[in-house]
């Protein structure tokens, strides 16, 4: 098997790499794009993020990698099979990345129904595509930005929906759809619709690396993968199992990091107060929040939970003027989240005074 660059070992980069890790944690929070110019290790952080993940059980002989133990989110030939009583086979396999090239066709990306053969012979024949092969894994796609309008409205339709269904002449068939998307591009090289951009969930812009010392130590590294990529990863091999071992540990603590009705109206607050468009950003932040959360080791979402969830669910979702700067910096986002956070607790504490005037009032008579 012909190793990747680890992922621990891509220098710098830290908001790219935990926007990535917490899609691995939480799939659910929809994808990101990664925004940046050529050399930034966009798609190596891509494709090094798929080696971390732990294998997964599927059924053996399905293309769709359905998983035996969710029967609700089985493809159409698997539903039938269990239903005339067959016991379907189980194996297990390594996590899927999947790379779709910037050619692909709709058809390509959520495969055919064969009608002749439906017609002539009566057999329902599917031939899957990318959706298909990317189910339960990352589906990446360089160079976003240069993909047909429509194949990506497909992806972000399937990457939201979690099945894809295909329908010709009366004839349907349908599979589960569940990846990571992955998304990258050059703004110098055009840039997506603003509803496209909308629809992931995340985005990082990121740059080159300026510290000197940091550019050599990325040479270095680079030389010594390329020279030896055993050994390298072999060095980083301890880093790469820890890490993958807390993403899985995250994946098992999730369901039980808590927020409270205080964080959805600090989280309300913010998007209202920036004029966010849509309650998309609002389930995103919260999503991010408890990922990071539930990454860290805790079971509770905190103000900086939200920050970092804000700061990269929002700068591609402001509306900007010309004169506007291009990016929202953290000190700002801080800033709103205090002002938010404290307009939250005065209101609390008014109508906790308010309640208790109330019932003292009671008391008396």
């Amino acid at each position: 098997m012909r190793r990747v660059y680890p992922f621990t070992a891509i220098v710098d980069q830290d908001l790219m790499r935990r926007a990535l890790v917490l899609n691995a944690v939480y799939p659910q929070i929809g994808g990101v794009l990664i925004r940046g110019e050529r050399g930034t290790a966009k798609s190596t952080a891509a494709r090094a993020l798929a080696a971390l993940l732990p294998e997964i059980t599927v059924v053996a002989d399905c293309p769709f990698s359905c998983d035996p133990d969710q029967p609700a989110t089985w493809c159409t030939s698997c539903r039938e099979r269990a239903a005339a009583g067959e016991e379907l086979p189980r194996a297990t396999r390594r996590t899927p990345f999947v790379d779709l090239p910037v050619s692909a066709t709709e058809d390509r990306v959520v495969g055919t129904l064969d009608i002749e053969k439906a017609i002539q012979e009566g057999v329902r024949h599917f031939e899957p595509g990318v959706l298909a092969a990317a189910n339960r894994g990352i589906l990446y796609v360089d160079e976003v930005n240069l993909l047909d309008d429509h194949v990506v409205d497909i992806l972000l339709d399937a990457a939201a929906m979690g099945v894809n269904v295909v329908e010709r002449e009366g004839i349907s068939f349908s599979h589960p759809a569940r990846f990571i998307l992955v998304g990258t591009m050059n703004p110098e090289e055009g840039d997506l619709r603003p509803q496209l951009l909308d629809r992931f969930a995340l985005c990082v812009d990121i740059h080159g690396v300026r510290d000197p010392d940091l550019r050599i130590l990325i040479i270095e590294r680079n030389l010594a993968f390329e020279t030896d990529p055993e050994g390298f990863y072999a060095e980083w091999e301890p880093r790469e199992k820890a890490l993958s071992r807390q993403i899985v540990k995250a994946r098992d603590r999730l369901s039980q990091v808590r927020y409270t009705q205080a964080d959805l109206a600090v989280i309300a607050r913010l998007t209202a107060e920036l004029g966010v468009d849509g309650h998309r950003p609002d389930l995103v932040i919260l999503k991010t929040a408890r990922a990071n959360a539930a990454f860290e080791g805790r079971t509770r979402i905190t103000d900086q939970d939200i920050l970092l969830a804000a700061q990269l669910a929002l700068p591609h979702r402001l509306k900007r003027h010309p004169l506007q700067p291009a990016e929202v910096s953290l000190e700002d986002l801080g800033e709103r989240l205090e002002e938010a956070r404290a307009s939250v607790t005065m209101e609390e504490e008014s109508q906790q005074e308010v309640g208790e005037a109330a019932e003292g009032g009671k008391k008396k008579r």
